[in-house]
Formats: C-alpha cells, structure tokens, sequence
C-alpha cells in the first residue's frame, strides 16, 4: 500500500482536523454506491479507509512515523537482536562497514558452522525449522514462532443497513484484482470484521493467511444509525398533527402504520420496539420523530385561518423562555 499521508493528500505536519478533513472528501469521492460503473472504486475507498486507520489513529500515526509500522500497520522487521558488528565461518569479527552480522554457512562433515546451529546461536534455539535430514539439502521452513511473515490481508466492504439487517452475499473486489463472494451475517456491526480463513496472501513454504474484511455501513436515504436503534423523522402535515392520522412509516423489514394521535406538535417521538438494527438474538428499537411540514407556497385559505384562529385562540407555547 501506498504511504498513507500520500494516500489522504496531506503533509507529513497535518492536523488531526486536516487529515479527518481530508478522509471524508475522498471517502465521499470514491465510496463505491458514488461510482456503481467503476470497478476500481471500491480499492480505492479500501486504500483511504486503510491510511486513516494510521494517520487517524493518534498512537498508529507516531508509530509508523517512527518507522515501526508499515502503511497496512504491519509491524516493520528491526534487526537482529545485538546486530552490529560482521562475522564470518561463525566467527565474530569487526566489520568494514558494521550492519547486520554476515555468516559463511558451511554445513555437513567439512567443518564449520551449519545454518541451524548458526540460527539457535542466534536466537537462543527458538527458531524453529521444519524440513529433511539436517544436511540433506531441502528447503527449510520458518515455523510460526515469531519469524513467519504476515500473510493477512485487509480491505473494506460497504454494506446497506437492509443487508446488515438481513445478511446477504455480496463480491468483493481484492486489490490484487481477484473477486470473492462473501456471507454477511445478520446483525453485522459497523467496524466488525468478517475473516476468511486462508485467502490472504501466500508465501513458499507458509500457510496462506487470512482475508479480513472490514464491514462499514452505507448512508442511508431516511434512517440514521444510533448503535443499534435507529432513527428516523416522519414528515406530517398540519391537519394529520392537528386531527390526528394514521401514516406509513418506512421500516427495514417493510413500511407499517403508524397511529398520530391529535394534536400531536412537531418533534414528539414515537418508539417502535424491536424494528432496529438485530443483534446477539435481539433487536434495537427505531424512533420516530415527527416533523410537520406546511404546502409549498402561499395558501390563502390557510392563511385566513390561522388569521381567524390566532385571534380567537390566542396561546404562548415560548412563555417559560422568559
């Protein structure tokens, strides 16, 4: 992955409100329901949710500017422990140029330090190798105890809050171009992670690591996400808040009928138990705020009206303002 701070367009000095400026102007530019006819978009929203995940992260962004992630937030290799001076046929001695200590591997009956008996001097016998007969001359293999590389890989998968209700199959997109269709469980959570054992990167002589995929939820035209309740605002007219109404109310699992009873004001809330968002068995709740909305334009039937009810019912509903 590229570096981060090139990713995001910004410098190295940034501001945590530049960089999270930033972030959302290209999360909005390239999120992948804003670019359904480009195959691309989707690694690219991937590579932006990637480097503010370093660079938003206070603590991920002083570490990888120190140099001790990489931009996926890989821990970078060090050097050995106690590296400095060279040695040679196993030997310690100074080196020209000092660095990383250099070994003749000299293996069988000849004499000399053999390649394992060098890497348990080194490590202290915690390198562990897997392979044939010690000098029979097949490969060997680092086994998991600290020394095998990072197969894992990660990218983002945007995903409607009816999919996350539901559960669904959607394809996605690698950044190695391959393609994959993925189960999204019911009740999926926003910056849960979906793991697919085995179809990470690959290495000889390793297991393949693991695919990660990090679930993020699409905005949605009407509902807003509260953790697992969700809310929405109901439009009413003045008649249906002043005589009461039933209306349809959108829900994920379908519109239902919501009773208004009269002389319901703007911004009262109505809750409707279990039409949330589903987790570990149960479901949140969704909240209705009703907001009443007046026709377009002048009425002057309405206006006379109000003229004619205002003078004869007079009332102050901002008396406790002072």
């Amino acid at each position: 992955m590229r570096d981060p701070y090139e990713v995001l367009g910004v410098q190295r000095d940034a501001s945590a409100a530049a960089i999270k400026s930033a972030y959302r102007k290209l999360a909005k530019k390239h999120h992948p329901d804003a670019n359904k006819n480009d195959p691309k978009a989707a690694a690219r929203f991937a590579e932006v949710n990637s480097a503010n995940e370093i660079l938003g992260d206070e603590s991920k962004r002083k570490q990888f500017d120190r140099g001790e992630i990489d931009a996926e937030g890989k821990p970078r290799f060090q050097g050995f422990p106690g590296g400095g001076g060279s040695a040679r046929g196993g030997r310690a001695g100074a080196g020209a140029g000092g660095g990383f200590e250099q070994y003749n591997f000299r293996g069988g009956a000849g004499g000399g330090a053999g390649f394992e008996d060098i890497l348990n001097s080194m490590f202290g016998g915690a390198a562990g190798m897997r392979g044939g007969p010690r000098g029979g001359g097949a490969g060997f293999d680092f086994d998991s105890g600290g020394f095998a590389p990072d197969l894992d890989q990660s990218v983002a998968m945007t995903v409607t809050l009816e999919e996350a209700a539901k559960g669904s199959e959607k394809r996605v997109r690698l950044p190695s171009g391959k393609e994959l269709n993925v189960k999204i469980p019911a009740g999926v959570g926003p910056g849960q992670q979906i793991r697919l054992k085995g179809q990470g990167e690959s290495a000889p002589g390793h297991r393949p690591g693991d695919l990660l995929i990090t679930v993020n939820y699409a905005p949605h035209p009407h509902f807003k996400v509260d953790g697992n309740d969700l809310r929405l605002e109901l439009p009413i007219t003045l008649y249906e808040a002043v005589l009461g109404a039933k209306v349809r109310v959108p829900t994920l699992t379908g519109a239902i009928e919501l009773s208004i009873p009269k002389n319901t004001s703007s911004g009262r809330t109505f809750r409707l138990k279990g039409k949330g968002l589903p987790k570990s068995g149960t479901a949140g709740d969704l909240f209705v705020t009703t907001r009443i909305v007046l026709p377009d334009g002048h009425d002057a039937d309405l206006e006379a009206l109000m003229t004619k009810w205002r003078d004869g019912h007079p009332y102050h509903p901002r008396s406790d303002l002072g």
